[in-house]
């Protein structure tokens, strides 16, 4: 150890002389607590770390960024061990985090771990956390922490529990931050897996405020007091799609009005959505068509084909419908939901083929799509209800006989499927 501090000294020293400046009125002594208690938290030894690392955060508190990144880590050790206490170390904390922004700056990222925080481990302060966190936010934007965007909204909930603010925050905080998670689960790849675990997070939380009559009643005030508003416009569709609330006037309204102010792939899509709740299947598909080719994004213009694929197999166009689905998983590979598209592309289909048992046949096709979509843990679910489901409708063991066709062979679908599978049964 006396090497190591030795060695540690020297390096610091010989890089400038910041008496009285970055390393205090004592720079050797205030080398050596920061090497020493940087030593103990290495071995993740924080009772023995708390010490040098005190000494350095009140005597040279400008002298390294590590004290207020490792500082939090070492109180909550203590706060841990030392429960009577906790008032006085949650304290600390906050205090922690106030000074990293005073010596070292980036204000909204450290509120965002303040607030977190405080939330966290006092939960009576409830308000105190959200008006930190919203002030993070105001800050970050699309540059929130996952975590910070998570406690936002969790401390916004609390707010409306308690009489503090209204559902209708609620309902709009939803919409923009859902907007965030969005933006970097599209750019920022290397923390995927932190803003999928905030987006179930924040979908968790949302559930109870998210029945549409309350959707309806809230954004139906908004949008006549602002109906030029895009950005509005569009957080009130993106909830509202979100939630399946899809078919009702003010959705219409509100797809139109976009689609108006801005026509964009966006707008297209939700009157191509719009159309098909209105039963206006040739003009869903050209506002689907539409989207298409405004959008320049390869993963949003699979979404865009998908719709395009419902518009189609509405309007009974089954071939069709295929091969829009398929034109998705050419963009995007392996995708559950374009699998899931295609096997109920089948399943409507189906009595379109034939007699009896070739309109059963086709059953086959479906549930080989929705297998392939088991792949895909996102709708791994759902494809397995939905092989349960169709896999009731293979034809009999009986039925497979009179029409010469032996489990397990290969076999050829005709009509507009034109597909090979393999025969089964349903007993």
């Amino acid at each position: 150890m006396r090497k190591i501090l030795v060695f540690l000294i020297a390096s610091y020293l010989s890089l400038d002389t910041y008496a009285g400046g970055k390393w205090g009125s004592d720079s050797v002594t205030c080398i050596t607590n920061l090497s020493l208690y940087r030593e103990y938290y290495k071995q993740k030894n924080y009772k023995d770390a708390l010490t040098p690392w005190r000494w350095a955060y009140l005597n040279c508190p400008q002298s390294s960024g590590n004290i207020y990144k490792n500082g939090p880590i070492i109180i909550k050790a203590q706060m841990k061990a030392d429960k009577e206490n906790k008032a006085a170390y949650i304290d600390t904390l906050m205090q922690i985090y106030d000074r990293r922004i005073e010596f070292f700056g980036k204000e909204g990222f450290v509120l965002g771990l303040k607030g977190s925080d405080l939330l966290r481990y006092e939960k009576t302060r409830y308000d105190e956390a959200y008006q930190i966190l919203k002030k993070s936010y105001e800050i970050e934007q699309n540059r929130s922490s996952a975590g910070a965007i998570s406690s936002y909204f969790k401390s916004a909930t609390i707010m409306e529990k308690n009489g503090k603010l209204q559902k209708e925050d609620i309902l709009e905080l939803y919409a923009e931050l859902s907007s965030v998670i969005d933006y970097n689960l599209e750019n920022n790849p290397k923390k995927t897996k932190f803003y999928t675990q905030t987006s179930s997070n924040v979908e968790s939380l949302f559930t109870p405020y998210a029945d549409c009559d309350a959707l309806i009643s809230i954004f139906s005030v908004k949008f006549s007091k602002a109906p030029n508003d895009t950005n509005l416009l569009k957080r009130i569709l993106k909830v509202m799609d979100a939630k399946e609330c899809t078919e009702n006037q003010l959705f219409f309204e509100v797809s139109s009005k976009l689609y108006e102010l801005e026509p964009s792939a966006l707008s297209a899509s939700k009157m191509g959505k719009m159309s098909i709740s209105r039963k206006d299947f040739s003009q869903a598909i050209q506002y689907c068509k539409q989207s298409i080719e405004l959008e320049t994004i390869d993963e949003a213009k699979a979404i865009y084909y998908l719709g395009l694929a419902d518009a189609y197999r509405n309007a009974g166009s089954f071939s069709n419908a295929r091969e829009a689905a398929f034109k998705a998983l050419e963009l995007k590979n392996n995708w559950g939901e374009a699998y899931m598209n295609l096997g109920n592309i089948y399943v409507a289909g189906a009595k379109s083929c034939g007699n009896d048992f070739e309109q059963k046949t086709v059953y086959w096709i479906a549930v080989d799509m929705f297998n392939l979509a088991k792949k895909d843990s996102d709708v791994e679910e759902r494809a397995r209800k939905s092989i349960n489901t169709y896999s009731r409708y293979f034809p009999s063991t009986e039925v497979c006989f009179f029409n010469n066709v032996e489990k397990n062979s290969e076999y050829q679908i005709e009509c507009w499927v034109n597909r090979k599978t393999v025969a089964r049964t349903s007993d």
